[in-house]
């Protein structure tokens, strides 16, 4: 089932620390996360849905995922394991506050590459690929 659809706007409260004031800016992972145009994922994937069923997990944790995955060479299970322990995988992946629960099961990563397709990983990879420039035809970046 398709995702309801998110803001960027979030609320100041007394209680809760939101991850974009509590995490180093400087820190490349957090400036990646601010430079992926992640609308452009929404709207090709979002087609890929239906209006039934149950709710789907946001696009975007499941593409960062899959990019967290490929740059950190990690196994489905790992890079669900280590989004819940660092906060900067979250914010990579859009949470707005530390999440204490997984993300998904692993297996929803297979789920997500067969829903998109080879088309959808080609285009993940080739905006990544857009981002690093120059630096991505090198031999070792």
């Amino acid at each position: 089932m398709k995702q309801k659809p998110t803001s960027n706007y979030h609320q100041p409260s007394f209680t809760t620390q939101y991850l974009e004031d509590l995490l180093n800016p400087r820190v490349p992972l957090y400036q990646l996360a601010n430079r992926i145009p992640w609308e452009l994922f929404e709207e090709d994937f979002i087609k890929l849905y239906s209006d039934k069923g149950r709710t789907a997990k946001p696009i975007r944790l499941m593409v960062g995922l899959l990019i967290l995955k490929q740059v950190e060479d990690l196994s489905d299970e790992v890079v669900v394991e280590r989004w819940v322990q660092n906060p900067y995988y979250q914010y990579f992946c859009g949470e707005k506050e530390f999440q204490w629960n997984f993300p998904c099961d692993p297996s929803d990563l297979v789920y997500f590459r067969k829903r998109i397709g080879a088309k959808g990983c080609e285009k993940i990879l080739k905006i990544s690929i857009q981002l690093h420039g120059r630096k991505a035809l090198e031999k070792e970046i």
